[in-house]
């Protein structure tokens, strides 16, 4: 421990130790299964990692008095790494408990601590376990122009036809995040690669102390440091000019009855706006007039495959729904709209499937039946056509709900009279003529009192509030489906229906979604 503590910008050192009696240390361990805990407890120990992770360990010069108490430590130290990790390796080919493990970390070879880098390698690995444990949502990285104004005080343009990507260094990006975006509270990063999709993972570990030393995770009165801690993740795409950045999470194992002060959730939205605005400045460069922004795309949700392929590198970013299929790169010969489509055969012919045609002969077939079979048959070719490869129970690739606003005008008819006159004609496709007529004398009484504006509003026309709301496990593999089966009627289904847009969050107007700002409606 140092002597001397004062406070300083610089951010926790991965060397610093974590009593492995620490609840947040606890829960972090805690939360994994027996297999994690004997593969994270391997990495540990490996050349690489041993600095940053060093066991507890027998000193020789010490084995004559440590023979007296080895009997009464019920893990006794270890006398090399290579011994240590044989141990570990034996406990993988064997069953036992969680508790047997967990045990051996805490109370045994780490008994002098965890590091916050083995911290961190743990709380990955739950990363890794559980995918949809984060909820992540998607910022596109937008070049701004360069400033016109010489005092600065105009408002950043956005260079629309700028392909200028940023560069990105991990140690100068933590260094510059370090000193614009959390200079007041000390935090811990740790880099990794994801095992499965093209993402680097950064973790952000923050405490709310104002020493980078152990002074920092020794507790205050009643609490600690750790009972203020927030973990965020931000995941950087390869190739892509999008990043994903997790809800803030804590690893505070009190409740509010136990005197913690409630508002967590304003702390973390918080760090995230502070994240959300201060990332830009990591990844600019003022020296060569290079600035960047982050601009929401509308898409939240839990599932990182789905972000990489709506987000990612790859080439599905705009062919979502029924365009997927010109994106699809397993095909030998990629596919483009203007290939020419041979018609396949009607839909009035039989299947010729194995011995449907002959069925069909031997069996007589109603008019009823036969019809609703082509109803059948066809809403499952619409939901295909306005799919694609997409929606798809078993893809891996779902959203967990999608907000959507209505703000269309009312749909309505112009009924003319015998005389062609259709000034006062218009009527509710309901037939409630009554009714529409009184939001238009509505309407147009208030528009002789209101400027232009309300003028406008008043001839678009009444916009109901309509919000919809679809939440599930995969919501539109579900809308699919009801496509399928004829609940929902394919042809005249909006396009954000289908996930074509890639949003969770937005509004439509005039038959169009945009993407909402912020995060809510």
């Amino acid at each position: 421990m140092a002597r001397i503590s004062v406070p300083t910008t610089a951010r926790l050192p991965s060397s610093l130790r974590v009593d492995p009696t620490n609840p947040a240390a606890t829960k972090i361990l805690g939360r994994l299964s027996r297999a994690s805990l004997l593969s994270v407890a391997l990495d540990w120990l490996d050349d690489n990692n041993l600095p940053l992770a060093l066991p507890y360990l027998r000193e020789d010069e010490d084995e004559d008095d440590d023979d007296d108490d080895e009997t009464d430590d019920f893990h006794p130290p270890a006398r090399s790494p290579e011994a240590l990790r044989e141990i570990y390796t034996s406990l993988q080919a064997r069953k036992g408990s969680k508790r047997e493990v967990l045990d051996r970390i805490t109370e045994g070879d780490w008994r002098h601590g965890l590091t916050l880098y083995q911290l961190a390698m743990a709380d990955l690995q739950y990363l890794h376990d559980h995918p949809t444990s984060q909820q992540w949502s998607a910022y596109r990285i937008a070049p701004l122009k360069p400033p016109h104004d010489p005092d600065g005080e105009a408002a950043p343009e956005v260079d629309k036809q700028s392909l200028t990507i940023p560069r990105f260094h991990p140690s100068t990006f933590l260094r510059t995040l370090q000193s614009h975006v959390l200079p007041d509270v000390k935090a811990h990063y740790n880099f990794d690669a994801h095992r499965s999709l093209p993402l680097l993972i950064l973790r952000i570990f923050v405490l709310d102390s104002p020493y980078n030393t152990n002074h920092a995770l020794q507790p205050t009165g009643t609490t600690t440091s750790f009972d203020a801690s927030r973990t965020v993740y931000i995941a950087f795409p390869d190739a892509s000019p999008h990043l994903f950045i997790s809800k803030p999470t804590t690893t505070t194992t009190l409740s509010s009855s136990g005197g913690r002060a409630s508002g967590g959730g304003g702390e973390s939205k918080s760090l995230r706006n502070l994240l959300v605005e201060g990332i830009p400045k990591a990844l600019s460069r003022p020296l060569q007039r290079e600035r960047f922004t982050l601009q929401s795309t509308s898409l939240v949700t839990r599932n990182l495959a789905e972000l990489v392929e709506r987000r990612g590198g790859g080439r599905t970013n705009s062919a979502g729904g029924g365009w997927s299929v010109y994106a699809d790169e397993t095909k030998g010969k990629k596919e483009t709209p203007l290939d020419l489509v041979v018609p396949g055969p009607p839909l009035s012919l039989p299947d010729h499937g194995e011995g449907g045609g002959k069925r069909a002969a031997a069996v007589p077939v109603s008019d009823a039946e036969r019809r609703e079979e082509r109803a059948v048959k066809r809403a499952r070719l619409v939901a295909r056509a306005r799919f694609g490869g997409t929606g798809l129970v078993g893809d891996g690739k779902g959203v967990e709900r999608v907000d959507v606003v209505v703000e269309d005008a009312f749909p309505d008819v112009v009924a003319e009279d015998g005389d062609g006159d259709d000034e006062e004609g218009v009527v509710g496709r309901a037939g409630r003529a009554g009714r529409k007529s009184r939001v238009d004398g509505s309407l147009g009484r208030d528009a002789e009192d209101e400027d232009e504006d309300a003028q406008e509003a008043a001839a678009q026309g009444w916009r109901p509030f309509v919000r919809l709301t679809f939440h599930g496990s995969h919501v539109f593999a579900g809308i699919r489906q009801l496509v399928e089966n004829g609940i929902i009627d394919g042809e005249r289904m909006p396009g954000w229906m289908t996930g074509e847009e890639g949003v969770t969050i937005g509004a439509v107007r005039n038959g169009r979604i945009r993407g909402h700002k912020g995060s809510g409606l």
